[in-house]
C-alpha cells in the first residue's frame, strides 16, 4: 500500500496514532497526540485531520471514547510505507535468544519448539514454528529390524535427530544374513540423499545390489515399493509447533478471556495454522498479514508475522501470532533475526 492518498500532515499524524495506540492500548486523542509527538499544530488541527484519516478508512472512533483507534488498513499502510527496518534488537536479547534456542539440543523438533517458545517470550506474542517437509531431509542411516515372518520394520534416521519407521511386507521369512546384506546395500546408496532423491531413483540405485539370492528377493520389494517407503511430505511433527499462550495474558486484548479463548479455540485445531504456515515457504523476507487480509473470522483479530528458515535443502517457517496491536518494528526484527539463527544452527 502506497501514500499517495494520504498528505504530508495526514502520514505523521496517523504514524503518531498508530504509535501511541501500540504504547497504551488506549484510544489516541487530539490533545495527547499534539503533547506527546509535537506535530506542530494544535489538536483542533490534528482533531480533523483525525476525522480525514476516519473518513479514508484508517481510523475508527469507538462509542465510548473520544479518541480513536487503527484500523486494519491503517496497520497495512504502516508496515508497507511508514515502519522503520532497522530497528536494533538488544544486546541482551539476542545473547539470550541464541543461548535458550542452543539449549534446545541438536533435534530440528527440539530446536524449532524451542525457537517458538523464546521468540514468543522476548515478542510478547504467541511463538509459532512449522518444521521441513521430510521430503527435503536427508536420509542419515536406516535398520532393518525383523517383527514376523512376513513383516519387517525400516527404521530411518534422518539428519538432525529424526526418526521415522516404515512397515514392509516381505514375501517369508527372511535369514539374518540376507537381512543385514541388503541393509548394508541400502545404507551405502541411499545414505546422504534426501527422501524426494530416493524416491525419485530408488529403483536404478538398487539395481543388482544384492549378491545371494534371498537378498537380491529382499531388495526387489525395496525396488518395486521404494517410491511408497520414503513417501513423507508431512512436516517434522506433522504439525504446528507453538510457544506459550500465556505470554499473551497482560495484553489488554486479552484481559476478558473471551479473545484468549478465541486464540486457543484456533490452536487447538492446527491445521488452518499449519496450512497458513505452509502457503509462506519459499517467501523472502518477513511476511505479515494484518486482521481480515487472512480471509477468516476466526484470525481476524490477530496478525500472524513470519519468516522463512533455511539450512541447505530444509526450509520452514518461524513466527509469531499476536492482536493486530502489535509493535510491528520490534517484532518484525525479532522474527528476522531468530530465523537465522535457526538457520545458523541448522547449518
Amino acid at each position: 500500500m502506497s501514500l499517495g492518498d494520504l498528505t504530508d500532515r495526514e502520514q505523521r499524524v496517523l504514524e503518531a496514532v498508530i504509535t501511541a495506540y501500540v504504547s497504551t492500548a488506549e484510544p489516541a486523542g487530539s490533545r495527547a497526540i499534539a503533547k506527546r509527538f509535537g506535530l506542530g499544530v494544535s489538536p483542533a488541527t490534528i482533531r480533523n485531520t483525525m476525522s480525514d484519516l476516519e473518513e479514508k478508512g484508517y481510523l475508527f472512533h469507538p462509542h465510548t471514547s473520544a479518541g480513536r483507534v487503527p484500523t486494519d488498513k491503517a496497520y497495512r499502510l504502516y508496515v508497507d510505507a511508514l515502519m522503520r527496518l532497522d530497528h536494533q534488537i538488544s544486546r541482551d536479547d539476542r545473547v539470550w535468544l541464541a543461548r535458550e534456542i542452543a539449549d534446545g539440543g541438536s533435534a530440528i523438533e527440539a530446536i524449532l519448539r524451542r525457537a517458538a517458545e523464546s521468540l514468543g517470550i522476548v515478542a510478547q506474542e504467541l511463538g509459532i514454528a512449522l518444521g521441513p517437509r521430510l521430503d527435503e531431509v536427508r536420509l542419515t542411516r536406516l535398520d532393518l529390524v525383523p517383527l514376523s515372518a512376513e513383516r519387517i520394520l525400516m527404521v530411518l534416521e534422518l539428519e538432525r535427530g529424526s526418526v521415522r519407521t516404515v512397515f514392509v511386507e516381505v514375501p517369508g521369512e527372511i535369514a539374518s544374513g540376507a537381512l543385514m546384506e541388503v541393509a548394508r546395500v541400502l545404507n551405502e546408496r541411499l545414505a546422504g540423499l534426501t527422501l524426494t532423491e530416493i524416491r525419485q531413483s530408488v529403483g536404478a540405485r538398487l539395481k543388482d545390489g544384492a549378491s545371494t539370492q534371498q537378498g537380491a528377493e529382499l531388495l526387489n520389494v525395496f525396488v518395486q515399493e521404494g517410491e511408497q517407503f520414503f513417501a513423507m511430505q508431512a512436516p517434522l511433527e506433522g504439525d504446528v509447533l507453538l510457544g506459550q499462550a500465556g505470554v499473551l495474558a497482560d495484553q489488554p486484548e486479552f484481559s476478558n478471556g473471551a479473545r484468549m479463548r478465541q486464540l486457543l479455540a484456533l490452536t487447538d485445531t492446527r491445521q488452518h495454522l499449519a496450512d497458513l504456515l505452509h502457503s509462506r515457504r519459499g517467501t523472502q523476507g518477513p511476511t505479515i498479514t494484518i486482521g481480515n487480509e487472512h480471509g477468516d473470522p476466526r484470525l481476524e483479530p490477530f496478525t500472524v508475522v513470519t519468516a522463512e528458515y533455511r539450512a541447505g535443502t530444509l526450509s520452514g517457517v518461524i513466527g509469531v501470532i499476536g492482536p493486530t496491536r502489535m509493535p510491528y518494528e520490534k517484532v518484525v526484527a525479532l522474527v528476522g533475526h531468530t530465523s537465522r539463527l535457526i538457520s545458523d544452527m541448522l547449518s
